[in-house]
Formats: C-alpha cells, sequence, structure tokens
C-alpha cells in the first residue's frame, strides 16, 4: 500500500472536521492550563497575605489569604464529590506507519524508552493523508529487534489529536498480514504533525512564576508597612525622639528618652532593647549610668557622673534578652489578669549588684517583681501584697 500525493474531492470535509476537532482541543487545553495559571496565582496571593496579616498583626489581611485558601479547598473537596465517574476513552483508529528512525533513549530495564519516527498512513475511509509524527514509547527489549528503519508497524492514534500515536506491539492477526505485506512511502518533512502549546515542562515554570508573581504583587502592596516592621529598631535608632537635659551649674546629670515608632512596634522585640540603649548611651556620651526605665514603647536612661563606681551600672552588663520572659512572668503570675501596662526600672545596688524590677498596672492594681542582674527572679509582689504594702 502507497501513499500518494491526491486525495479524492469527498475526503475534504472529513479531514476539515476532524481539523476543526483539533482547534477545539487544543484552545480547551490552552483555557484549562490557563486556569491552572490564575489559580496558581491568586493561591500564591493567599499565602503572602497570610504571612503579612501575621507579621503586621493584621486580622483582615490573615482572613483574606486563609478565606482564598479554605475556599479552594471545598471547592476541590465538593468538585472531587460530585466529579462523574471514569470518561469515556477517546475515539482511535487503527492505520499502519513506516517508521523512518528510531533511537532508544536508555537501556537500564526490561522497558526501553524509544524515540521513534513515523510516517503514518491513515486508512482511505478515515479521510486523512499521510503525515510524519515524532513517538515516544516503551519497548521491551525483546520486541526491540522487531523494529527497524523502512519498517512498517501497526498504530493506533486519534482523528481528534493526530500527534497522540501509539504503536500497537501485538495487533490482531489481520493487521499483522497486512503490515507485512504493505509498503509506505514517506510523507515529506512539512506533514510533520506535532503537540500544540506550551510543553508540560513550560506551564509548570509559568505556573512556579504566577505563583511567586502573585505572592511578590501582595508584598508590594504592603511594602511600606513591612519594611517598616521589619526596621522599626533601625529606624528609632536613626530617628528617635530624644530630649537631653543637664545641670545648669556644673552639667553632670543628663537624661536621654527615646521612643520607638510605630503602633506595632514594642521594645519585647528579640534584640531591640540592647539596640535601643546602646544608642542611647553613644548619645549621653558614656554608658555609666544611674537608672534605666523601659517601657512599652519607650526607653530612658539617667546619669549623673558625680556618682562614684559603684552607684553607677554599665548599661551593657544586662541580660535584656531575658527581659521580655520577666514582662511575660510578671503579667501572667502576680494577680493581674488584664494588664494594661507594664514597667521595667533597673537601678545600680553596690551589695547585690543591678537591680531590676517589673512593675504591671491593670484593673485589679499595682504588682511588681524583683530581679537581679542575670533576670533571676528574687523577689514576687502580687496585687494584694504590693497595695498592703
Amino acid at each position: 500500500m502507497g501513499t500518494t500525493g491526491h486525495r479524492p474531492a469527498a475526503q475534504v470535509p472529513a479531514e476539515d472536521n476532524e481539523r476543526v476537532g483539533q482547534g477545539r482541543s487544543a484552545i480547551k487545553g490552552i483555557l484549562s492550563r490557563l486556569r491552572l495559571t490564575f489559580t496558581s496565582g491568586l493561591t500564591g496571593a493567599a499565602v503572602a497575605a497570610l504571612v503579612v496579616g501575621v507579621i503586621l498583626e493584621r486580622v483582615p489581611v490573615f482572613l483574606s489569604g486563609g478565606g482564598v485558601l479554605l475556599l479552594f479547598v471545598l471547592i476541590g473537596f465538593v468538585a472531587g464529590r460530585l466529579s462523574p465517574g471514569p470518561a469515556e476513552p477517546p475515539v482511535t483508529r487503527t492505520a499502519l506507519a513506516r517508521i523512518e528512525d528510531l533511537r532508544a533513549t536508555s537501556g537500564e530495564s526490561a522497558d526501553v524508552p524509544v524515540e521513534f519516527r513515523l510516517t503514518v498512513a491513515p486508512e482511505p475511509e478515515d479521510g486523512r493523508s499521510a503525515y510524519r509524527v515524532n513517538v515516544d514509547q516503551s519497548v521491551n527489549l525483546v520486541d526491540i529487534p522487531a523494529y527497524r528503519p523502512r519498517g512498517i508497524a501497526v498504530v493506533e492514534y486519534r482523528p481528534d489529536e493526530p500527534w497522540d500515536v501509539r504503536i500497537v506491539t501485538r495487533p490482531t492477526p489481520e493487521w499483522s498480514r497486512r503490515a507485512e505485506a504493505a509498503e509506505i512511502d514517506s510523507a515529506p518533512e512539512f506533514t510533520l504533525i506535532e503537540k500544540p502549546g506550551l510543553s508540560e515542562g513550560s506551564w509548570c515554570v509559568l505556573v512556579l512564576v504566577t505563583f511567586l508573581a502573585g505572592a511578590a504583587l501582595v508584598m508590594l502592596l504592603f511594602r511600606g508597612e513591612l519594611f517598616t516592621s521589619g526596621g522599626e529598631a533601625g529606624s528609632s535608632s536613626k530617628q528617635p525622639s530624644v530630649t537631653t537635659s543637664a545641670s545648669a551649674s556644673v552639667s553632670r546629670t543628663f537624661t536621654t528618652s527615646t521612643t520607638v515608632p510605630g503602633h506595632s512596634s514594642s521594645l519585647l522585640v528579640l534584640g531591640r532593647m540592647r539596640e535601643t540603649v546602646t544608642e542611647l548611651a553613644e548619645r549621653a556620651g558614656t554608658s555609666d549610668v544611674i537608672a534605666i526605665t523601659i517601657q512599652e514603647r519607650r526607653m530612658e536612661i539617667r546619669g549623673d557622673s558625680a556618682r562614684p563606681p559603684g552607684e553607677t551600672l554599665h548599661v551593657q552588663v544586662l541580660a535584656y534578652e531575658l527581659f521580655p520572659a520577666l514582662v511575660r512572668e510578671a503579667r501572667t503570675s502576680l494577680g493581674v489578669r488584664s494588664p494594661k501596662s507594664w514597667r521595667i526600672d533597673v537601678t545600680p545596688d553596690s551589695s547585690t549588684g543591678p537591680r531590676i524590677r517589673v512593675t504591671v498596672t491593670g484593673d485589679e492594681g499595682t504588682a511588681h517583681l524583683d530581679a537581679d542582674a542575670t533576670a533571676r527572679v528574687l523577689e514576687r509582689r502580687p496585687v494584694g501584697e504590693e497595695e498592703r504594702g
């Protein structure tokens, strides 16, 4: 059986209908992947909204991101429950094909991946001319000698997707006899049919890029607040609200304070107390002070150059990293159920070293605890004892 360059006029409508089917199939695949890409971008934005909401303590942003993710989960669950049974297998046609070339890509197992270059010759009643196609298919090592260049093989192809071709390794006796007796001419190179659209790898990259783009868009929208939240300590050290007073007579005393800007900022953030007190000491020109006061967003140091060394303390000897734990303990263990404010007062003690007092105030009253320079609790004064004292 050979191929010719002509076809009957009656075959043209059938082939045109197949081309229309191919176009619809390609458009359907592209739309499906575009939906996947859009969903990926929206998912990236939702995940970023969750992170931004946690960092900035913005409940609406957090709920928006969580709501979108929860909606996707519910849609997937419902779609899985309502999905119809297995789809009907696609319509396929059997035909003969000339093996133009073949190449095994590896040989590490019994089934060897082989790249075939074929000329597919559909049956005359199928209404399609011969065309070329490239096929990747695994072939058992035992069957490989049966396939050789210029040999004839039995194949199955989809009329609506002619690039989807599969070599039939166990054809029926009738098709085996036809393959042995058939002769097929090579189709021209321009008849090569390839799968339209982007490759699977390209779509995966596009989906990943869209996911990252969605996340980046949300981060960009909140970039000002994020950078302010992440660098508030730096901002407070660059442009703090500082007040300094000195004795009018001998200029031996000083008071230097700073306020950390931002509603969501706090000196309880790890590392922020040490950074802030270092900045204040640099502004004061000395690290020896007589008192340190720390509040939620304000720190103050006081000094007196006339005091002897035993009555001062060095700002860097304190374990600032342990102070947040002291505040947490004072707010939860001293009987103040709804603490509204807290304060840390650090003063020198010539006998025991620096003494730290954490005071909390709430509707129930005021309570405090005392600790040493290593943040070890020495004394507790709950609400009732503080009032009696």
